[in-house]
Parts: structure tokens; sequence; C-alpha cells
């Protein structure tokens, strides 16, 4: 369940169509019909602006042999390296080869001109040109462009934002990870009011992409408590300009759980923290041969971290200390009050220190690997050893099932 980062210049490939590629069929659709033609596109205009990054089609809707309407449809960053985005959408008219058009960008409100000249040169088309967006012009030059179809087209726009409403359990989604579509004119009020709910926010949902910027809507992301998501995720469904909202993936994976009946680490209903953190502390302690040193719930998140101590073997007479930090994250099987408890445990992660008195030697970090998991090598067997010790099972991958 590793959680991705979203690009804001590009959209996610998936199975589902984005609201976008729906409204744009609709729209291209009824505009075809009108004029017994049909719906081209022109998609390789990334070099439409110079050296801004750029999300840019043509559309054409043709009307025997000829073309009866253009759109521009630029989406684009404010600054070179900028996460900030800016979109356009501008009807052309044709005047011979020559298309024109003025319009407004949706976000900074700035005016747009558009001058382009379409010549046919070797089966392909080439756009040339001047873009004018406030006071700064764009010399257009896009060369070799094929046309494609709507279904083509449609492919291209393809999107889907991991969201599952009712999932059946967490084998793929992570109990403590939510994610939501809201509209954009929703979407601050939305987040102030998760101000009152002690959630992790991911920092990418406060860029504005393309894809928000043309299908009106947002996606939020946020890590919560597992025991609290579910309550959450209900208010959450009726709140103002929300269009999904469900579970998705998180930064645990299954291969790395342990499941055990829930019953016996509930207290009082909820689940028993403190019996748990003695029981996992003293398990991973055993199994890693170290010394437990702490052991701290985050509320926002729902996990446990538990700090050990180990003597560093690298250079023994130095007296070096290995601290070894676990995370867990406890959460039922599946949505409401399952039957089971899940697990899932971090790599454990590694920093050497020098304790001893008097002066001490530092250490850079010269692992390569991601979230510091490359400093750990010799876990093997602490999945396994804390199921056997919770008499719970672990997930077997090449069955996909627990044993």
């Amino acid at each position: 369940m590793r959680f991705s980062t979203l690009a804001c210049s590009a959209l996610i490939v998936g199975v589902a169509a984005s609201p976008f590629a729906i409204a744009q069929t609709a729209k291209a659709t009824a505009t075809g019909a009108a004029a017994g033609g049909e719906i081209r596109y022109f998609m390789g205009l990334g070099d439409i602006l110079g050296d801004l990054p750029v999300d840019a089609f043509i559309r054409e809707t043709h009307d025997g042999g000829k073309i009866a309407a253009t759109l521009l449809d630029v989406c684009y960053s404010a600054s070179i390296g900028s996460e900030r985005k800016d979109r356009f959408a501008v009807e052309l008219k044709a005047e011979g080869q020559k298309l024109s058009g003025t319009g407004q960008t949706t976000e900074g409100k700035l005016p747009v001109t558009v001058n382009l000249t379409r010549k046919p040169e070797n089966k392909a088309i080439t756009f040339q040109g001047k873009i004018t967006i406030g006071d700064k012009t764009a010399e257009v030059l896009s060369t070799d462009n094929a046309d494609s179809d709507q279904r083509e087209f449609e492919a291209t726009q393809s999107a889907d934002d991991g969201i599952t409403a009712n999932p059946a359990d967490f084998t793929e989604l992570s109990p403590q990870s939510l994610a939501l579509r809201v509209k954009r004119e929703n979407f601050v009020d939305l987040l102030k009011s998760l101000r009152n709910d002690d959630v992790e926010l991911s920092l990418d949902s406060l860029s504005t992409d393309c894809t928000a910027l043309r299908t009106g809507t947002q996606l939020v992301r946020f890590n919560v408590d597992p025991q609290r998501a579910g309550a959450l995720l209900a208010r959450l469904k009726t709140a103002p300009g929300v269009t999904t909202a469900g579970w998705t993936t998180g930064s645990y994976d299954t291969e790395r759980a342990v499941r055990i009946p829930a019953a016996d680490w509930r207290k009082d209903g909820k689940l028993d923290r403190d019996r748990l953190t003695a029981a996992l502390t003293a398990s991973a302690s055993r199994i890693l041969k170290a010394q437990a040193a702490s052991s701290k719930w985050n509320d926002t998140t729902g996990e446990l971290t538990i700090t050990m101590k180990r003597s560093n073997t690298l250079v023994p007479a130095l007296n070096l200390t290995d601290m070894l930090e676990v995370t867990a994250l406890a959460g039922p099987e599946k949505p409401g009050n399952a039957e089971r408890l899940v697990i899932w445990l971090g790599v454990p992660a590694t920093t050497t220190r020098d304790e001893t008195a008097g002066p001490h030697l530092s250490f850079a970090d010269s692992s390569t690997g991601e979230e510091g998991e490359g400093t750990y090598t010799d876990d093997d067997g602490l999945v396994q050893g804390i199921a056997a010790d919770l008499k719970g099972q672990h997930w077997d991958a090449e069955q996909a099932t627990w044993k």
C-alpha cells in the first residue's frame, strides 16, 4: 500500500474515465452532431509556450472535409519549476489557414490572445504563430502533429483517483488513508474544517493541477487514526461539494502485516493500546535481539513507534550503539467493527550513535534506500516472529491469502 505523489502536469493513468474526459466527450459529441462531422485532436503540443511545462491539446470539429470549429485548451505552469497552474480554453475562428481567438485564464484572469497558422506538411500538421498571455508573448512552432480520434483522446485522459468508497477489506488499501474529490469552490472550506479532525494532510493536496482545473474538482488525501477513519469518512461524504470519498492506498505493505483476532485486543470496545504496545515491544525486542528504549503512539495517524537499542558490531572496541525504530499501524481487517485486527509493520530503520562517556563520534547516513529503509538489512523473520508470538497469521504473497 505505497502512497504515490501526483504529478501536476500530467493526468494519472488508470482504468476509469476521468470527469474531464466524460465532459469533453459529451461536449464534443454535441458539437460534432450539430455539425454533422467528427472530432479530431492534436495532443503533442508540449512546446506551445516555449520552456513552460504545458499540457495542451487542440480539438477540431470536422464537417464534410472542412473544419467547422477549433478549440485550443492549454494548462501550463505559471513559471519554470512552479507547481502553480493556470489554464485557458479559447475557441479559434478560422480565416483560411489562420486561426485566432481571445479569452482569459481561469486562475490569474489574464487576457489571452491566440494567432496561429495551421499548415499541412507531409501528412502532419504544423501550428505556427504567437500566443500572448498578459504581457508575455510566446512564439509557437509545433511541428509533426498527427491527429487522434475521440477514443484515442479519451485513453490519454483516463484517470483512476484510487478512491474506493466501500472496500471489501484492506488488503490493497490502507485503513488510515482517506481521499476525496471536492468541487473547487468548496475546497478551501473543506480544508479548514479538517483542522478540527486531527488529520495528517498530504501536501500534494494543496496543489491545483491540470486535472483539477479541467474537472473543477480537487483531490484531497490525508491520513487519520484507523479507529476514527470510518466515522470521519461518513461525515465527509455529506460535506458541501464532495463528489467522491473513500479509502485509498497508503505507505504499508500487506506482505509485512500480521492478522490477529480483534476481540483479544479490545478494552471497553476500543483498541487496547497499552496491551498491544507491550506485546509488540516484547516480541520485536526478542526477535531483533535489542533492548526496548521507548514507545509512542501518534494520535493523528494511529501509528505506534517502538525504539530499541543494541550494540553495533562494526568495530566492537568503539562500543557504539544502534538505535532501531519500528513503526506499526493497527487497524481493522475491513471497514466497520471487524472480527480481526491487522497490524502492518514498517521496515526497521537504524541509526548508529556514539553514547560512550566523553567526546563522541558523529556519523553521516551513507545509505541510498528510500525513507531510511536501506540502513537496515537483517529483519528477516520479524513479521513471522510477531505473528507467532501474537498467535496470528501473516500474508502469503504467492497464494494471496493469510496463513
